[in-house]
């Protein structure tokens, strides 16, 4: 972690949780299927994430992809997930939920950090398809989240900037505003020192090609537009490593 901001990475494999922690992360988003924007993960993979790693590891609690409205059976799911992961060593938990008109579903929120207590939560990029963001702030820091993950409401954190900003200054200190959306080294710095943030959320992968010599390229997995099979992401320990340095020499 550098000295000021705390570097949280996204990872969806031991190996990236593994080499986000050896080039200084300061904490784990850890989830399952980043192509979707990332969603539970199996507690296969905490257990053996939390036997490698020492840093703090927050588990995502998303029963599917796609939006944040949920049914009262994908609620039953969450919950379930929740006391699970909780009982399997997570060290806080990342969840959202949001209403039909896009405001946060205040009245489920607070029925799953209920479940979540003690451990803290952040509150996902749910935020980010809100209807009226400086609301949704006021409501998530009255329940009693922890940060609110968010790319400032646009396509990415750099172009979300002037929002992250301002709901900086608005939560004052109330609840942690942590930037996070297509954050690279080259656009740290500048979002770093345009948004008074002391936090910041990235993936930082690199594409790793698979090992399988044998290779059936007339099959694909999942839908066909989504990655090759024989084409892997994961954390770069590099990467990781140049994003610590820039926060370091932010300060």
């Amino acid at each position: 972690m550098a000295e000021g901001f705390l570097m949280e990475v996204c990872v969806d494999s031991v190996e990236s949780a593994i080499n986000a922690e050896r080039g200084g992360a300061g904490r784990l988003e850890l989830c399952s299927s980043l192509l979707e924007g990332g969603i539970s993960p199996s507690i296969g993979l905490l257990q053996v994430v939390k036997q490698y790693v020492r840093i703090p590891v927050y588990t995502m609690i998303r029963p599917r992809g796609g939006d944040f409205l949920y049914s009262d059976r994908e609620v039953e799911v969450m919950r379930k997930d929740i006391e699970l992961v909780k009982s399997h060593g997570a060290d806080g938990l990342v969840l959202g939920a949001l209403t039909e008109d896009g405001r946060v579903d205040a009245e489920l929120c607070m029925e799953l950090l209920a479940v979540s207590r003690p451990l803290p939560v952040t509150f996902h990029r749910a935020f980010d398809i809100v209807h009226d963001p400086v609301v949704a702030l006021e409501t998530l820091a009255s329940l009693g989240f922890e940060r609110v993950l968010t790319s400032g409401c646009d396509c990415s954190a750099l172009e979300g900037l002037p929002l992250i900003k301002r709901l900086v200054e608005q939560a004052k200190g109330r609840i942690t505003i942590m930037p996070g959306g297509g954050i690279t080294e080259r656009n740290l710095q500048r979002i770093l020192e345009g948004s008074g943030v002391l936090e910041f959320h990235c993936s930082a992968r690199s594409s790793k090609d698979s090992s399988m010599k044998f290779r059936n390229s007339c099959v694909n997995m999942g839908a066909s537009l989504t990655a090759s099979e024989y084409g892997l992401k994961v954390a770069d320990v590099c990467k990781v490593r140049t994003l610590n340095a820039i926060a370091k020499n932010t300060l």
